[in-house]
C-alpha cells in the first residue's frame, strides 16, 4: 500500500473504533471509563487502581508529589488514602497520561522513538503551561486545562505506534494526509477514552482556533499553551515554539512582566510535575 492508503486504512479502523491499544492498559482503560460514570463508587476506583500495579504506584506518588500536596500533608502510604487526597479529577488526569505514555512504549524504530519522545515533552510543558494559564488568565478550572493538555495529543502519539507497522508512514507530507488522518484518529481515541465532551471540543478546534482577545475559555487555555510551549510538537515542525510576545496580539491581554512570571510559573510547575506525572 501507498502512504495515502495506509491513512485511510488506519482512519477507517479508528472510526470503526477499532483503536489498538497495548495490552498493558486495559486496567487502566477500565478505571477510566468507571471514574466516567457518575455513580461510580469509591471504592470501586480503589479496586481499579489496585489492581494495576504501575497505576497504584504512580497514584501514592502523585498524591505526595509538591504539585498537589503544597501544605506538607502527611505522607501517604496506600492507595485508599491517596485516592482520597487526589479525588476522581486528578485520578482521571493521572490515568490518561499513563495511556497516552503507553502508546509509544512498543515502538522499536529509534527515530520514531525520538519524536514520541519529543511529543511527550512538548504535551508536558503544554500541560504545565495550561494550569497555570487557567490559573492566571482564562479563570478555568486548573486541573480540567491540565487534563484537556495531557490529552491533546493523543492522536499523534496513536499515529507514531502505528508508523513502526509502516516505516517512512510520517516523512514529508506535503499534502497533509497525516494531519487529516490524526484528528479523525484523535476524535476517535479520545470516545474510547470517554474524554468529557467539552475537552473533546477544544482539542478539536486547537489546529484551527484563534486565541479570544481576552483570552478566555479551555480552547484559548490551549492556544496559548502551546504558543508558548519551549518544545514544539515534532509532528508540526513549522510551528515556532516560545512565539515572541511582540509578535502577537496578547499585547492587549498580558503585559510582558505578566507574561513573563507566567512562563517561570510554567516552567516550576513543569518540574513539580514531572517527578511523579509526566516521566
Amino acid at each position: 500500500m501507498n502512504r495515502l492508503e495506509i491513512f485511510g486504512l488506519i482512519a477507517a479502523q479508528a472510526e470503526r473504533g477499532e483503536i489498538i491499544f497495548p495490552t498493558s492498559v486495559n486496567a487502566v482503560l477500565r478505571l477510566q471509563l468507571a471514574l466516567d460514570d457518575p455513580d461510580c463508587h469509591i471504592e470501586t476506583a480503589i479496586k481499579l487502581v489496585l489492581g494495576e500495579p504501575q497505576l497504584a504506584a504512580r497514584t501514592v506518588a502523585l498524591a505526595n508529589s509538591a504539585a498537589f500536596n503544597r501544605t506538607g500533608e502527611a505522607t501517604v502510604t496506600n492507595v485508599r488514602a491517596a485516592v482520597l487526597r487526589l479525588g476522581y479529577r486528578r485520578l482521571q488526569m493521572l490515568v490518561a497520561s499513563l495511556v497516552v505514555r503507553q502508546f509509544g512504549s512498543r515502538i522499536v524504530d529509534p527515530l520514531l522513538r525520538a519524536k514520541v519522545e519529543q511529543l511527550w515533552q512538548h504535551t508536558a510543558h503544554v500541560a504545565a503551561l495550561a494550569k497555570v494559564f487557567a490559573l492566571r488568565v482564562t479563570f478555568v478550572n486548573p486541573d480540567t486545562a491540565l487534563f484537556a493538555a495531557i490529552v491533546h495529543e493523543v492522536g499523534g502519539f496513536y499515529l507514531l505506534s502505528r508508523a513502526d507497522e509502516f516505516p517512512g508512514l510520517l516523512d514529508a507530507d506535503a499534502e497533509n494526509w497525516g494531519q487529516l488522518c490524526e484528528e479523525v484518529v484523535s476524535r476517535e481515541v479520545m470516545r474510547k477514552l470517554a474524554i468529557p465532551p467539552t475537552v473533546m471540543e477544544a482539542i478539536q478546534n486547537l489546529r484551527s482556533g484563534l486565541i479570544g482577545m481576552p483570552p478566555t475559555g479551555l480552547l484559548d487555555t490551549l492556544l496559548l499553551a502551546n504558543q508558548f510551549a519551549p518544545i514544539p510538537s515534532p509532528l508540526a515542525p513549522h510551528a515556532p515554539a516560545g512565539c515572541a510576545h511582540e509578535d502577537t496580539a496578547l499585547d492587549f491581554a498580558l503585559d510582558r512582566p505578566m507574561l513573563l512570571h507566567i512562563v517561570q510559573e510554567s516552567a516550576d510547575e513543569f518540574q513539580r510535575l514531572s517527578a511523579a506525572l509526566l516521566v
